[in-house]
């Protein structure tokens, strides 16, 4: 199914920066919450992200990614997520998360 240019326009990608990795036990398959920072414009959010694999929590500390910050808040447990870490996904569930590759302003949109 084609998806428009405006549906496309309407989901609004961000880069931030994790500020606090912790982990989520409660979490049906191994995750991490993660606090971040969008900048000025839209703030700290929190999710949840399933990349245990690949990452430690040294790794992601002041890491920049990419997230999309327009989805409604999902709970997830006792958590609130509230915005989505996007990565890549190998096909044993594997994620490889997207990012820039330098060190770039918080809350600048991916287009």
């Amino acid at each position: 199914m084609d998806l428009s240019w405006s549906e496309f326009e309407r989901v609004e990608m961000r880069v931030g920066t994790i500020t606090q990795v912790d982990d989520f036990p409660e979490a049906r398959k191994p995750a991490y919450q993660l606090t971040i920072d969008f900048g000025t414009e839209i703030g700290i959010r929190k999710s949840s992200a399933q990349i245990t694999k690949r990452y430690s929590k040294e790794d992601l500390l002041n890491r920049q990614i990419v997230g999309v910050v327009n989805f409604p808040r999902k709970q997830i447990g006792k958590f609130m997520s509230e915005c989505l870490v996007i990565g890549a996904v190998g096909e044993d569930g594997d994620v490889i998360l997207l990012a820039p590759d330098f060190k770039i302003e918080n809350g600048l949109r991916i287009g």
